[in-house]
């Protein structure tokens, strides 16, 4: 593969106008390029230390801590559209749950990776502190999809 390949049809990357923030949850901003090394696994990780979004009874703020550790296979996500994307979620009302899988099964169907995690730390209200984790692996991965999970179970 030509490592100098730049076909990527990235829209917001580099963008000379004013950054557009969405005001709801907005998977359609999520862009990919290709990976330069798609013969090696290798680890990324995307921490993202203010997500927001709202609790869907009370309409109150939530925020968290979110931690995405993939291993790419053709695609990887684009930063700047994964934190406007990120960003969607902050008039979004979902429990932490769902925000955590949502974000996963988006950067699944956007990546195709090997094996993706996504795990958010939200800030204690009412004395909970509610940590959760979600993965998804190939077939190749499935052990360590096991391992990271035993892993998250053990975290404290």
């Amino acid at each position: 593969m030509d490592q100098n390949r730049h076909d990527d049809n990235l829209s917001l990357l580099g963008q000379s106008k004013a950054t557009q923030y969405p005001t709801d949850y907005a998977p359609q901003l999520l862009e990919s390029f290709f990976n330069r090394h798609p013969d090696r696994e290798y680890l990324v990780t995307l921490r993202c230390p203010e997500f927001t979004s709202l609790c869907p009874i009370t309409g109150q703020p939530d925020f968290a801590q979110i931690i995405i550790n993939y291993i790419p296979r053709q695609r990887m996500v684009e930063s700047k559209s994964l934190k406007l994307y990120l960003f969607s979620f902050r008039n979004h009302g979902d429990f932490h749950e769902d925000c955590v899988n949502i974000i996963l099964n988006d950067l699944v169907r956007l990546m195709d990776p090997r094996y993706i995690e996504v795990k958010g730390i939200f800030t204690p209200r009412g004395g909970i502190a509610i940590h959760p984790f979600a993965s998804y692996a190939d077939d190749e991965h499935q052990e360590l999809a096991r391992q990271r999970m035993l892993a998250a179970m053990a975290d404290k």
